[in-house]
Parts: structure tokens; C-alpha cells; sequence
């Protein structure tokens, strides 16, 4: 979920955290690009701060590495000082619409701003307006027909039994994330654990009525444009750019309508030279064989989800919290099997590679 509300961050990672293991052998070409020392100024040094409490849940069985710390690419922190920009009182427009709304109302988590209605089907309660006080709207974070952002999830095309499941995992404790404090996924399990079964039901339905839309273009480069965190995803702007290391850096296209959450907006992720190629070689492998579950287009089957298309930061931190066991659901264990022996190098692979597919 994106939020727009100032928010803390949390210390800098260190050179070795934003950038994990080498490629095995067989990914040499890929594992000969080092990042550059100086790398580990990505991120300013910020205090650990979070206006909601901290969720800790422990997966039952699960052998969560909770020492290990994940990289702070794909887990964004906005820094201590950041503020989004003021409300000018000047309503907001998005191409291709004719609906205004007020930048109060672009920030009302109760709210999901409908810009383009003839993209979905009418938007049942808990989607539009969720319930005071502690179930947000689905569509103020994952937006109105679904798509979401780096930050969260593109819950469009989610088969109805996954989507159901994935809840009641949230609710139970089997399903929590590697950073509790990080907001987007702090509020998508205290949501989880406040809806009632008939609103989760009514938004398993309506997410998966909506067909999913390929947004992400992959850009293969050894540089990237300076990112900056504002609303826990990344924004470039300017002309300096930096090595990229071992880091996918997924940006909105357009910073302005992804932040009024305009559900149209594409998205820009520059991976490292020779990734895609490489995840190509690991998904067909026959220890990993995505298609086995996923499908032969890897688009999903009626109770699996597709994994085409997506956002390639929200695929990494799934493989990183699968292996690290903060992913523990009754269906989880072929995941679990696959991820095991393989490392955030790998994660990076088929992550940019299945960004690329068609949806």
C-alpha cells in the first residue's frame, strides 16, 4: 500500500545488504558486474520511526531468518524527513478522465479515487470505501482496478480461492513480511485481520473479475538514474545517474498520476545487464520449472496466480520471504522447496525475467 503521510525510515543498509550474493557459476557473465563501493550511499541514513505499532508475528514452523536483513531496494523506507507536497487546493486530473478529485482526497485512505470507471466492474463497499476504522479501502492502496505498485501488490486476476487464502494467512500469522514496520505491508495485515469474511469474499470476487495489464517496461543497464524514496517507492529526477549493482530500481512513468493513483500508470525497472537472460535459464530449469504450476505462459490457472507481467520488486520480496520462511501457508511448502537453494542473485534474475512476459 502506498502511503502519503510522512513517515520514517530506517538506517542506511550497508554496501553488502543492497547488494547480495554473486551469481552462481553458470551466471558468472552476470556476477562479473560489481557495484562500486561508494553504492551504499543509496539511501541517507534515517531513524527507525513508524506511526502504526509494530506487527511481529512468527509463522508457526517457520524457520524465519530474522537476522538476515533484506535489501533496502526492495524494501524502501521513505526517509525521516520526507513530506509529500502540500495541498495547493487545486483539484486533480489524470489523462483520458473526466473525474476531478482534491489532493485531501487522493490521501483518504477510505477512499479509492475512480478515475477510468469503465476499467472494472462496479466496486463493491470494502473495495470503494472500506469500513472505519480499520479497514481501508482496497482500492485507496492496490487502486481501483487492481493494479497497485512496487510497494504493494497488482492484485488484478487473482484467482478468488488464492486471494481468500492469502487473507485468512495474513489473519493467522502464516503469512507476515521480513519488515513489519514497513507500512505497505503493516497495513495490508492489520487490514487482513480487521475485514470480515463477506468483505473479504466481496473483494476476492471483484479483483478477480478484472483482467491483469502488463505496466512494467524492463530496461537492461549497467546505469541507473540517482533514485530517491518518496511514498516508499522510488522516484528519479534529474540527470545523474549511478551504477546500478545488484539492485532493480522500479519507478512510475509518471510520478504525478501514480501518486493521485491513477490505476493507468506504467512503470519503468532498470535491472542489471544480462538479468533477464539469466532468469530466462533459472525458470526453465527443472528444479525450479515455473510453468509446473503456473502455467504453460506462466499466466496462472484457476487456484494458482500468474507471475507474467509483474512487478519484478513485488516478485523478489516474495521469492526473499518464501526462502526466509515468512511465507508459511498450508500451500506454500512447493514455493518454499523451489526458493531454497537459491540466492537474491537468483531472486534478481527471475524477477526481471518475468517482468518482460505478457500478462
Amino acid at each position: 500500500m502506498t502511503h502519503s503521510e510522512p513517515q520514517g525510515g530506517r538506517p542506511q543498509q550497508q554496501a553488502s545488504q543492497l547488494f547480495p550474493r554473486g551469481f552462481k557459476a553458470s551466471l558468472s557473465l552476470f556476477a562479473a558486474r560489481k557495484p562500486e563501493a561508494n553504492m551504499a550511499r543509496l539511501g541517507a541514513a534515517v531513524q527507525a520511526l513508524v506511526a502504526l505499532p509494530i506487527i511481529f508475528v512468527s509463522a508457526a514452523g517457520a524457520e524465519a531468518q530474522t537476522t538476515d536483513k533484506p535489501p533496502f531496494w526492495a524494501y524502501t523506507y521513505n526517509p525521516p524527513d520526507f513530506k509529500p507536497p502540500s495541498d495547493d487546493g487545486q483539484p486533480r486530473h489524470v489523462p483520458d478522465s473526466t473525474v476531478s478529485y482534491t489532493v485531501p482526497q487522493t490521501r483518504d485512505r477510505f477512499l479509492a479515487p475512480d478515475w477510468h470507471p469503465g476499467d472494472h466492474p462496479a466496486m463493491p463497499t470494502v473495495v470503494a470505501s472500506g469500513r472505519a476504522p480499520d479497514v481501508y479501502a482496497c482500492g485507496f492502496c492496490h487502486r481501483a482496478s487492481g493494479t497497485g505498485g512496487p510497494e504493494n501488490a497488482d492484485v488484478a486476476g487473482l484467482p478468488v480461492s488464492y486471494f481468500i487464502r492469502q487473507m485468512q494467512d495474513y489473519r493467522s500469522g502464516k503469512r507476515t513480511t521480513a519488515l513489519p514496520d514497513r507500512i505497505p505491508q503493516a497495513w495490508m495485515i492489520s487490514v487482513a485481520k480487521a475485514a470480515n469474511d463477506d468483505e473479504i469474499k466481496a473483494a476476492a470476487e471483484y479483483f478477480s473479475a478484472i483482467k491483469p495489464k502488463k505496466l512494467v517496461d524492463v530496461v537492461e543497464t549497467e546505469t541507473v538514474p540517482k533514485p530517491t524514496v518518496a511514498g516508499w517507492f522510488f522516484v528519479t529526477k534529474g540527470d545523474e545517474r549511478q551504477p546500478i549493482g545488484m539492485r532493480i530500481i522500479e519507478t512510475p512513468a509518471d510520478v504525478g498520476r501514480f501518486v493521485n493513483r491513477d490505476a493507468r500508470v506504467r512503470f519503468t525497472a532498470y535491472v542489471p545487464p544480462g538479468s533477464v537472460a539469466a532468469g530466462r535459464g533459472l525458470a526453465a530449469k527443472p528444479e525450479i520449472a515455473c510453468a509446473g504450476c503456473h502455467g504453460e505462459k506462466l499466466t496462472g490457472t484457476d487456484v494458482v496466480p500468474g507471475i507474467a507481467g509483474r512487478s519484478p520488486t513485488y516478485i523478489f520480496r516474495q521469492l526473499y520471504e518464501y526462502r526466509h520462511g515468512f511465507r508459511a501457508g498450508p500451500e506454500s511448502k512447493p514455493m518454499i522447496d523451489v526458493v531454497k537453494p537459491l540466492d537474491e542473485a537468483d531472486f534478481l534474475a527471475l524477477a526481471a525475467y518475468l517482468a518482460t512476459l505478457d500478462r
